[in-house]
């Protein structure tokens, strides 16, 4: 556990209504200039994508949690992730509500002394959420008709 590690105080919540901002993510990496014993960042964006499914254009992707259940993953998740890799740093958040084709759904964000284990860190939190959060989506395509989205791991 490093030093600044020891600091953390209670989590933040990772959930919240509407997209992630571009000056959300600006703001993070900002706030992270004033920590010298960080080398490294690693940065994934999940975005809306505009799916062809059997004919049809996804238009927006509506997710719902279990809140509560959901905060207590991604915490878990993010301590895991602490206790696997040497990292400085760990952000997670996730979008919640009705997002457009293009907009930013998941922010993480890992930090860390050195590259391989940003790298590595951010990659595991994005596998964990895909296959352990609690958190839905529906694929609402341009008729208005919908289908839930089933999330699995990388291929």
């Amino acid at each position: 556990m490093t030093a600044e590690r020891s600091k953390v105080k209670k989590p933040k919540p990772a959930l919240f209504d509407g997209c992630i901002s571009a000056q959300k993510i600006a703001n993070s990496i900002a706030g992270h200039q004033t920590k010298t014993r960080i080398g490294a960042h690693d940065i994934f964006l999940g975005q809306v994508r505009a799916d062809k499914i059997d004919g049809k254009l996804v238009a927006a992707i509506e997710y719902t949690a279990y809140r509560e259940m959901a905060e207590k993953e991604f915490h878990a998740i993010r301590e895991r992730a602490f206790g696997s890799f040497d990292l400085t740093c760990a952000h997670i958040y996730h979008s919640l509500g009705r997002l457009k084709v293009g907009e930013i759904c998941l922010f993480v964000f890992t930090s860390s002394v050195r590259r391989y284990d940003a790298m590595e860190a951010c990659r595991y939190i994005v596998e964990e959420i895909k296959t352990k959060v609690p958190v839905f989506a529906r694929e609402i395509f341009e008729d208005q008709s919908y289908q839930w989205k089933e999330n699995t791991a990388a291929k």
